[in-house]
């Protein structure tokens, strides 16, 4: 089942753009959050991982074992900048979980398959 979409991908795009481009208000940068979360979870979906970027939202993606109740036992968690610079190929992986800029729990928490979108 393909993802419900809340954000225009035209409007999502745009916010993107504009994060891409430097100083943004926080309703851009929220708006492009949001729009990566959603198409993550379009491009990989499923529920064995919880990718969170507090304040602005959270996605469940990549197929595998469903999680239904209590803490997740995959469980992805940034800040937003970090967030969209591993979407947009500014930042690796592997680098932003060194420096402890993403931290990532669980056997399927690794997106450097999926990241950069």
């Amino acid at each position: 089942m393909a993802a419900r979409r809340r954000i225009d991908i035209a409007e999502g795009r745009a916010a993107l753009a504009a994060w891409r481009a430097g100083e943004v208000p926080r309703a851009v940068t929220a708006m492009a959050v949001r729009f990566t979360l959603e198409e993550l979870s379009a491009r990989v979906p499923g529920n064995s991982v919880e990718v969170r970027v507090p304040p602005f939202g959270v996605t469940q993606c990549i197929a595998g074992p469903r999680h239904t109740r209590g803490t997740p036992p995959n469980v992805v968690e940034c800040d937003a900048g970090t967030w969209l610079a591993l979407v947009t190929g500014q930042t690796n992986w592997a680098d932003a979980v060194e420096r402890g800029a993403v931290a990532a729990s669980g056997l399927r928490a690794d997106l450097s398959e999926q990241l950069p979108l």
